[in-house]
């Protein structure tokens, strides 16, 4: 199955490509849309199905509460924050990732904020639509050049980011990350610190660490009084991870550079938030890296789980691999998945 909120009213896929031929080579393997899109998913709603590919959905304990036959829950992303671990676990239902899909577009993304940031793309935007070219000279932007880089998390996006930009002539990273050693880091190039070494030397802060209770509000008031007045905050990863109104207090009273927002504590945003009032902020509705390519190959790995799990297989990016040592879903997987 895959949530409904991939697909429009006469039940077309919004999007280009999202990865559905790779059934083409598994005919075994049979796939079908869940009739309505809800915030989170019904219990009735995966009764028969072995697998649901998950777009925006939340998966909780009762939506798995009756899961009898579910072997696993792709989250098409690489956020698993809107899925009941523990409660999956306890129901014999597997949860994977699409880890390192979304490597390179979210690298992308996070290049492009920081020169839009840096250059004041926005404002001096704002000034050709205002004709008001004489302020020109109020912008003057900063280069990239010489800068600091410091990444918070060093998975596979923020290595990514370090890729696009080794060329660019910056100072070596900083990297924040409990759960990477030093010797990687150097090996890339990055120098290891504390977070609050990493907020005080950085002319840009970029957030790649996932969304845990560890990270929960990470990024709050006393963080950001030890970032520059001239450095720049950028978020692709997670609302929850910065305090916003935190946030808004240092930008509105210039502790900041800007800020660059992808994600939110709370969403969908419909209604504009109170950092929208500020020039400095640059924001995104979770999609900054959305292209047809992403989705493709976001598509490609969820649907390649299933397939490995129709076949026994264990999929790559599986976030509770304690679920596999269970003798209760090894007889639940061979009874769906007979091999």
């Amino acid at each position: 199955m895959l949530t409904a909120d991939f697909f429009d009213a006469a039940g077309r896929t919004k999007y280009e490509d999202i990865g559905l031929s790779v059934f083409s080579a598994a005919p075994h393997v049979r796939f079908s849309a869940l009739a309505e899109h809800r915030p989170e998913i019904g219990p009735g709603q995966l009764a028969g199905a072995n697998g649901v590919i998950v777009l925006t959905p939340k998966v909780t304990a009762r939506s798995v509460s009756q899961a009898r036959d579910l072997v696993a829950v792709g989250r098409f992303g690489v956020g698993y924050d809107s899925v009941d671990i523990p409660a999956c676990t306890a129901a014999d239902v597997a949860v994977f990732i699409t880890a390192g899909a979304v490597d390179r577009p979210v690298a992308e993304a996070t290049v492009g904020w920081m020169i839009a940031l840096a250059h004041h793309v926005r404002a001096k935007d704002q000034l050709v639509r205002t004709g008001n070219w004489e302020a020109r000279s109020r912008y003057m932007g900063r280069e990239l050049r010489d800068r600091t880089l410091g990444l918070v998390g060093f998975g596979g996006i923020a290595r990514q980011v370090l890729q696009l930009l080794a060329n660019w002539g910056m100072n070596p990273p900083l990297v924040f990350d409990p759960f990477v050693d030093a010797a990687t880091v150097a090996k890339l190039g990055g120098r290891k610190v504390e977070l609050d070494s990493l907020l005080g030397e950085s002319d840009f802060v970029s957030i790649h660490c996932p969304l845990t209770e560890q990270t929960r509000g990470l990024i709050g008031a006393a963080q950001l009084a030890r970032m520059r007045p001239s450095a720049w905050l950028l978020n692709t990863a997670r609302g929850g991870i910065v305090d916003e109104a935190a946030l808004y207090d240092a930008l509105k009273a210039g502790r900041l550079a800007g800020a660059a927002l992808d994600c939110f504590a709370q969403e969908p945003v419909t209604v504009p938030p109170r950092l929208a009032e500020l020039e400095n902020v640059l924001f995104a509705p979770h999609c900054i890296a959305w292209t047809n390519e992403l989705f493709r190959d976001i598509g490609r790995a969820a649907c390649q789980g299933m397939v490995d799990l129709s076949l026994g297989k264990k999929p790559r990016g599986v976030v509770n691999p304690e679920v596999f040592e269970k003798s209760s879903f090894q007889e639940k997987w061979r009874r769906v998945c007979p091999r």
